[in-house]
């Protein structure tokens, strides 16, 4: 690290540090040690600011034997007012109000601004090719005025032979297709909005998001109860004298576009209504030449929709097989139902029981009972609940979490720090977790999705869930989305979740947990993790240079 000039100064951090405006980020060089597979990205930062009196304009440039791997964004910061809920622990950055960082914003001709006396970072990630060339490259960030280095850093990557492998945990962020149409203010469906869901379809593959949800009908998630959401319904319905027609085409759309992505799986929208499944969701439909809510909140989940149902799924289902996703499909019913529910959920499973009976069925659950009673195929427990259902001796088990879980479990509020996001990867590696579902992959609506939001503006639902918990994306000017650190952060987990898998396979699972865990005071749980970025890091390099070893 150099400064060239002394009123600049730059600084390189591990890509688990956060750089607050007015807080002198510690420049730590046992983080910075950077090693990659090939067909993984790695990421760190450069953070600088200026003893200036005027903001100056700089280029940022990259000197590198690698640099065609090399992507260079700007951090920028977010409004937060929730921070964070009541129940928390003391493994937060901050639990108050103010600017965080969080966007990753594409340099305009590779400029940014240095501001008088406040830090500022770039993200810098080393996409590695699996045809890269192995070996130890350096790599310069330097920051120019007219050709002039006002300050400048280094650092090496190390490149193994080795290919990261294939994700094989399924992994579903909720993609919220409504919200795009609201924000960019374009008719559901339309060209625009096609064109729109193709750039944010193409960055969730990217960052290792496998399934997604299907908007059959306009999910019934997030909607207060009698309320409503723009509707997005991909099945196009007919009622003639009591009878139903559908058409497929725009959900073939939709299933095409998936494919083109790189979309593995596929999950139907929850056929019932959210908490308790005591309705269907709503389901618009040409009745008798106009266009009518023939199925909402105001209709029993079992009875005339039951009819309805049973006409539907067989068609939907001829069509999935013709499609050939049937063994790839899952299908939702009722999501984060309770105890008090069991019966009305009883009741919607059994209703569609042997129509479903060749798909997976799978739910988002707190209550164990719901497993105990045979009502769900899948159960996708809390975090913080997932340790009963192990204890039980479920294999292949889902898991997720959300903005109630702030305390000791691994999450990704903006207010935490990057490593509880990350550590996620050696929790699931740990225990063999087949799939993880997070609700907010890009919601841009208030809790109970009565009032759009601006996401740039308003980080929190609107002030009900800690910031972060439902977004991981911004809906950038371009259409394009914007990505966050919280999704690069979170894509590192599930890398290192992947090399785990490929040590493993070179070893067992034993000689990898003793990696982890051997130097630990107390086992790695949901609960209990270091608290070290270092830890993380230096892990993972070792992980990094075992399988090179190996291979």
């Amino acid at each position: 690290m150099s400064n060239k000039i002394l009123q600049y100064e730059i600084k390189l951090l591990s890509s688990l540090a956060k750089v607050f405006p007015d807080e002198q980020p510690v420049y730590q060089p046992e983080c910075l040690m950077l090693s990659a597979l090939r067909g993984e990205t790695v990421s760190f930062q450069a953070a600088y600011t200026g003893n200036i009196s005027l903001k100056t304009a700089a280029e940022v440039s990259v000197v590198s034997p690698i640099k065609e791997y090399i992507h260079v964004r700007s951090v920028e910061t977010v409004p937060v007012l929730v921070a964070c809920g009541a129940d928390t622990d003391d493994n937060y950055l901050k639990k108050t109000s103010g600017l965080y960082p969080d966007i990753l914003r594409e340099l305009r001709d590779s400029k940014t601004e240095i501001l008088p006396g406040k830090w500022k970072s770039l993200w810098i990630d080393i996409e590695v090719s699996k045809k890269a060339r192995s070996g130890i490259f350096p790599v310069e960030i330097c920051l120019k005025k007219e050709e002039e280095i006002l300050c400048s850093a280094n650092i090496s990557v190390t490149i193994y032979e080795a290919v990261l492998p294939k994700q094989n945990m399924i992994h579903t962020e909720w993609m919220h297709a409504d919200c795009l149409a609201d924000y960019y203010r374009v008719p559901v469906f339309s060209e625009e909005h096609w064109d729109i869901l193709e750039n944010f379809f193409r960055e969730y593959v990217k960052r290792g998001c496998n399934m997604m949800l299907t908007p059959l009908f306009t999910p019934a998630l997030d909607t207060a109860v009698g309320g409503e959401r723009t509707t997005v319904q991909l099945v196009d319905i007919t009622v003639q004298d009591g009878n139903y027609r559908f058409g497929f085409e725009r959900l073939k759309r939709w299933i095409n576009l998936c494919k083109t992505c790189g979309v593995e799986y596929y999950e139907m929208c929850h056929l019932f209504s959210q908490w308790g499944a005591k309705h269907p969701p709503k389901i618009v439909g040409n009745v008798n030449g106009r266009e009518e809510k023939i199925f909402g909140w105001h209709t029993p989940a079992i009875g005339e929709y039951t009819k309805f149902l049973q006409v539907f799924l067989p068609q939907l289902i001829d069509k999935l097989k013709e499609w050939e996703i049937d063994k790839v499909t899952y299908f939702h019913l009722s999501d984060e139902p309770d105890e008090s529910d069991l019966d009305s959920y009883r009741q919607a499973k059994e209703s569609v029981e042997e129509l479903l009976k060749d798909f997976h069925t799978f739910n988002a659950l707190s209550s164990y009972e719901f497993y105990r009673h045979g009502l769900v195929d899948h159960p996708v427990p809390q975090v913080n609940k997932v340790v009963e259902f192990l204890n039980h001796g479920l294999t292949d088990l889902w898991m997720y979490y959300c903005g109630s879980h702030g305390y000791k479990v691994t999450n990704r509020f903006l207010s935490m720090p990057s490593l509880r996001n990350r550590i996620y990867g050696l929790q699931i590696y740990k225990y063999g977790i087949a799939g993880i579902l997070h609700w907010g992959y890009n919601f841009y609506n208030t809790q109970y999705s009565t009032a759009h939001i601006n996401p740039y503006e308003v980080t929190d639902a609107g002030g009900s869930f800690p910031s972060g918990d439902s977004f991981l994306v911004y809906p950038g000017a371009d259409r394009h989305p914007e990505e966050s650190i919280r999704m690069m952060v979170h894509q590192e987990a599930l890398q290192d979740q992947r090399a785990c898998q490929l040590l493993e396979s070179l070893t067992d699972k034993e000689y990898v947990l003793e990696l982890i865990e051997g130097e630990l005071a107390e086992p790695l749980t949901f609960q209990c993790y270091p608290k070290s970025d270092m830890y993380l890091i230096q892990l993972r390099n070792r992980i990094n240079k075992e399988i090179a070893g190996r291979i």
